[in-house]
């Protein structure tokens, strides 16, 4: 059954070149497609704790110490448990061990480059703010689906 609707038709392209993007990453890695998102969320964010993660990815806590085991073994990740409270866990990335993560971005970041220089530096925010703000929305809409059942 053929969509009817082109311009949502390319917002799904997007989509699905995202997903096939992060699962390549992931398997030249040797790691998870979550375990590439856990990496750009420490990234991003700094360090973290295991239920930091696991709830920004949706995670059980079974599954999200699994993950951060691949990470460890890898090399991207050490567990820092907190001073005050031992029970406490931070997970933080080793910058030393990023190579192959960063060389797996070279290629994304040399055409996401090229896209952006069709853009004038006026328009940049404004692209900018549709991809925020199209993030917060798949975000509530995840929490949706994952607070209701069919």
């Amino acid at each position: 059954m053929a969509h009817k609707n082109p311009e949502e038709d390319i917002y799904r392209e997007f989509l699905i070149a995202v997903v096939q993007h992060n699962e390549a990453v992931a398997n030249r890695l040797g790691l998870q497609p979550a375990d590439v998102a856990a990496v750009i969320l420490l990234e991003m964010r700094g360090p973290l704790t295991v239920g930091a993660i696991a709830e920004e990815l949706g995670l059980p806590s079974a599954s999200t110490t699994r993950l951060i085991d691949r990470l460890e073994k890898a090399g991207y990740v050490r567990r820092v448990r907190g001073e005050r409270d031992r029970r406490t866990v931070t997970v933080e990335l080793l910058e030393d061990g990023l190579g192959d993560y960063e060389t797996t971005r070279d290629s994304a970041r040399r055409h996401l480059d090229a896209v952006g220089a069709r853009y004038t530096p006026e328009q940049i925010p404004v692209l900018l703010g549709l991809l925020s703000h199209i993030g917060h929305a798949y975000r509530a809409a995840t929490r949706e689906l994952r607070k209701s059942s069919f």
